[in-house]
Parts: C-alpha cells; structure tokens; sequence
C-alpha cells in the first residue's frame, strides 16, 4: 500500500513479510535512482521472515547459533534479528536536499521512533554509548527499538526497527548489537496492546517532526 504524505515522498507499508534478499536489491535500486535524480524518496515499512543479519561491524563471536539466515547488510552497527512481529523501516531520503548531516539523521530517526513510542504510552530514550531506542522492561534497562544506517552519495539506506510482537527468543542466537549485558524487550513484552497498524499511526504521526528535524538536530536535541 502507498500513500502520498509529502510531495516529494512516497510511504510504502508491506502487507507481506519481504524477503531480506528482494528488500535489500530494491532498496539500493531506489537510494541509486534518487541519486541520479531519476527517483521518488520513500519510506518502506514492512516485516521479514525470521533472519539475522550482520552489520559493518558485526564480530563472528557475536554469532552465537545460526539457527536462521545469515545476511551482509551493509549498514553501519552489528548483528541483528528481524522477523514477523517486528516493524522495519526503510528509509530512502536525500539528504543533499535535507541537511548534509549524516549525524543529525541518525539523531531524528531516533527522535521520530521515540516519539511515535510516547503515542503509544512508552517511555523510551537515548543511551550515551549505546546505540537504538531503550526502555524499562522488567525493573531493567531494555532494547525496543534498532537504529542501523547506510548514507551513499547523500542518499540514505536501511533505518530502524521496533519489537511490536516478536518471537523474543529469536533473538537468542545472537548478541544484539553486541550488547550481551542488555535484553530485548517489546511492546507485547511489556503488555502494551500496541499493534503493527498503531506504531504505523504513530509513525505516520510524527513523520512531519521528523522532517523538520534534519538538518537541525542542536535546536532539537
């Protein structure tokens, strides 16, 4: 399904989980038609089968049980699970047109996730040294949210995602983001009644903050 939220972006929501391998290819086909002046920015928001894949600093040791797909992502950061149950999104954005800051894109993604969070009645924030969106699950610090991006000749690759309703488990084959201290939580986990079409909302929400954000990260720290 597409929807027309800006004039210059398109906003794709998947209604099937994406294999990694198709999303990846049509990804890096978008960021190199942007580039050339020949494509539509996007957001994609969508779910794929149980995977993990591997960042540009993934360390094999992190591996722990292969027990799903293993995939080179390209994207900055280390191993990750993505699977049904768990909101990915793509995010296709020129920043040649929207701030030369690759810093203060990461910064806004995680203001937008953490925003659409508080919608949905989540405290959830930034951690100084650690990189995704992190909450209180259980008395304890928690992961909830993923932040893992690529910016090629100022277009952007990959994004975010946030644990609605994952197989948790899942992501015991792996140390996640290399955070073996940390644990993953979700809003199921958390007994949040939060589902996919409600973080969508959220997202869909805050995107023009978002928007506004780029380029501009020290007045909206």
């Amino acid at each position: 399904m597409t929807m027309l939220i800006d004039p210059a972006i398109d906003w794709v929501t998947a209604t099937v989980p994406v294999p990694y391998p198709d999303a990846l290819a049509d990804m890096e086909a978008r960021a190199s038609a942007i580039a050339a002046g020949e494509g539509r920015e996007r957001i994609w928001l969508l779910e794929h089968p149980p995977l993990y894949t591997a960042g540009t600093s993934a360390s094999p040791d992190e591996l722990i049980e292969g027990r799903f797909p293993v995939f080179e992502a390209g994207r900055g950061g280390r191993y990750t699970y993505h699977g049904p149950g768990q909101r990915v999104g793509y995010l296709n954005l020129n920043l040649a047109v929207r701030g030369r800051d690759v810093r203060c894109f990461v910064h806004a993604v995680e203001g937008w996730v953490i925003r659409a969070l508080a919608r949905l009645g989540v405290e959830a924030w930034r951690a100084e040294g650690r990189v995704g969106i992190w909450t209180i699950a259980h008395g304890q610090e928690a992961k909830i949210g993923a932040i893992g991006v690529r910016v090629r000749r100022w277009v952007t690759l990959h994004g975010f995602s946030v644990n609605v309703c994952p197989d948790l488990s899942h992501f015991g084959g792996i140390i996640p983001c290399g955070l073996a201290e940390y644990p993953v939580t979700s809003l199921q986990d958390l007994n949040n009644a939060a589902n996919m079409t409600d973080l969508d909302a959220a997202l869909l929400a805050e995107f023009g903050q978002f928007l506004e954000n780029l380029g501009h990260c020290e007045k909206n720290a």
